[in-house]
């Protein structure tokens, strides 16, 4: 049973990114230049969502400010950005995405090392309230950044540029770039979540009292792969800025972070690879539910309902066979036999 699980994951796994690579040449081929945008929203938001899986599902740290770092990886962008259209250096050429990119995933980390250590203090529905309020003071402090747009948020004229024939203004380009860079922050993700830290990690989603008997610094643990997961997080920010061409509060909202956890539920939290599927089941819902009705959330909450209750793992839980919730749990208790200790 283990190694017929372990095929279909892995078949699972290779059918997704082969979606995700030919997805692409589909939209062109039916002149549908659309879904090459739409596909490279869904590859950033499910960057956004495997960071937090990794401290959600894999550290069991319930974060409602995780769309902070989303948006300070983009606002990294967009100030570098606005700092060399003023300083007469507004060029393409100014903006390396080799520089930028790795330097709002560092700010982002940086933001998320302060934040989770006062955070990481507190347990519970404690640490719920404060990764959203600290998401919510950053929120307010960009608002109140006139400079940068404020409120309305700063318009950017171009992506940030790679060196070589790599061109970021084109669309197909641009995909292909932020897909490579998710597959390349999955396969570390899983080479992490592998290790002793990984192990550790779920140790403490387990049992972190057990664990700190055990002799773990489980605060560091835990505080590590907050940080980790809020650089990733800024990637992901730097990347939607670059496709929206728009930096704004927005991307701080509590709202989004909703957003984001409701991509890991449905996708399936400590999958790794649920977060993608979660990610696209989404935005693609979104687009085709709203072309029906502008009410579509009504039906998507039974649909996440739905997964919630019969789907231990999300979709990508029902798509391996994983055993589901509420469902198995009934099953399970159909065919139980009757505890001895019961009977007269």
């Amino acid at each position: 049973m283990g190694e017929a699980a372990h095929r279909r994951r892995r078949a699972l796994v290779l059918a997704l990114i082969t979606i995700l690579v030919v997805l692409p040449a589909l939209a062109i081929a039916f002149d549908e230049p659309f879904y090459i945008r739409l596909a490279t929203r869904i590859v950033i938001l499910a960057l956004a969502a495997a960071s937090l899986d990794l401290i959600l599902g894999f550290g069991g740290m319930v974060s409602f400010g995780h769309a902070a770092f989303v948006g300070v990886g983009a606002y990294v962008v967009g100030i570098l950005f606005a700092g060399a259209a003023q300083t007469g250096f507004g060029a393409p050429a100014s903006n390396p995405a080799l520089v930028v990119w790795p330097l709002a995933a560092l700010v982002s980390a940086v933001a998320a090392l302060a934040i989770g250590a006062i955070c990481l203090r507190t347990a519970g529905i404690g640490f719920i309230m404060i990764t959203l309020a600290f998401a919510q003071m950053l929120f307010y402090l960009f608002t109140s950044l006139r400079t940068y747009g404020g409120g309305d948020g700063l318009a950017l004229w171009h992506r940030s540029t790679l060196p070589g024939p790599l061109d970021l203004d084109d669309n197909l380009t641009f995909y292909y770039v932020c897909l490579a860079l998710l597959l390349a922050c999955l396969y570390a993700g899983s080479r992490l979540l592998e290790s002793r830290f990984g192990r550790v990690l779920r140790g403490c989603r387990d049992n972190e009292r057990r664990m700190r008997a055990l002799g773990f610094p489980t605060f560091r643990y835990k505080l590590a792969a907050f940080a980790i997961a809020g650089g990733v997080a800024g990637l992901a920010g730097a990347l939607l800025a670059d496709a929206t061409l728009f930096v704004g509060p927005t991307y701080l909202h509590w709202s989004r972070s909703g957003e984001l956890i409701v991509m890991v539920v449905l996708g399936g939290m400590g999958t790794l690879f649920g977060p993608v599927l979660g990610a696209a089941a989404l935005l693609l819902l979104e687009e085709f539910l709203s072309e029906w009705t502008e009410h579509w959330q009504i039906l998507l909450g039974p649909i996440l309902l739905g997964v919630v209750l019969f789907a231990r793992q999300g979709l990508y839980g029902l798509l391996i066979g994983a055993p589901g919730g509420r469902l198995a749990m009934l099953r399970r208790r159909r065919i139980r036999p009757a505890d001895p200790g019961l009977r007269r």
